[in-house]
């Protein structure tokens, strides 16, 4: 056997992607669209043709996605790690402003859990027209 065939790197169709990497194929064309990818080589029929490198930055940016990173932030990540000039520091700055946006959201979330509890502790199940959720909703009640 032929050692530098054992060496090419294999090629990856977009099927065997998403497959892999559980993602859906037109989010990879998606990702390939907006920059997140970069095009792959074509077949003489078109067929996008994939590279393991290609297939480690998918999962890269699925998981930056699983993680709950937005698009800008994925994009500052991805060029940090392309221009491969990146600290940790600078890294960390990304996912300390990230982890402050969460725990933001979650202490809204509580907020609003507190609200919701109020609003169905104020209902009587009653079978009368007047319903205190609907009014709190309404803002017809001013005392939620």
């Amino acid at each position: 056997m032929d050692k530098t065939a054992s060496m090419v790197e294999p090629k990856l169709t977009i099927g065997v992607m998403s497959k892999r990497s559980g993602c859906n194929i037109e989010t990879i064309r998606y990702y390939e669209r907006i920059g997140f990818l970069p095009p792959p080589p074509r077949t003489e029929a078109g067929h996008r043709i994939y590279s393991e490198d290609h297939f480690r930055r998918l999962m890269f940016i699925r998981r930056c996605r699983e993680l709950g990173f937005h698009q800008k932030q994925i994009k500052i990540l991805l060029r940090l790690v392309d221009g491969a000039h990146y600290t940790c520091a600078e890294v960390k700055e990304i996912v300390v402003q990230h982890l402050s946006d969460i725990q933001q959201k979650i202490a809204d979330l509580k907020k609003l859990e507190s609200i919701l509890k109020n609003m169905s502790a104020q209902c009587k199940r009653g079978m009368v027209p007047e319903c205190p959720v609907i009014d709190a909703l309404t803002c017809t009640n001013t005392n939620s």
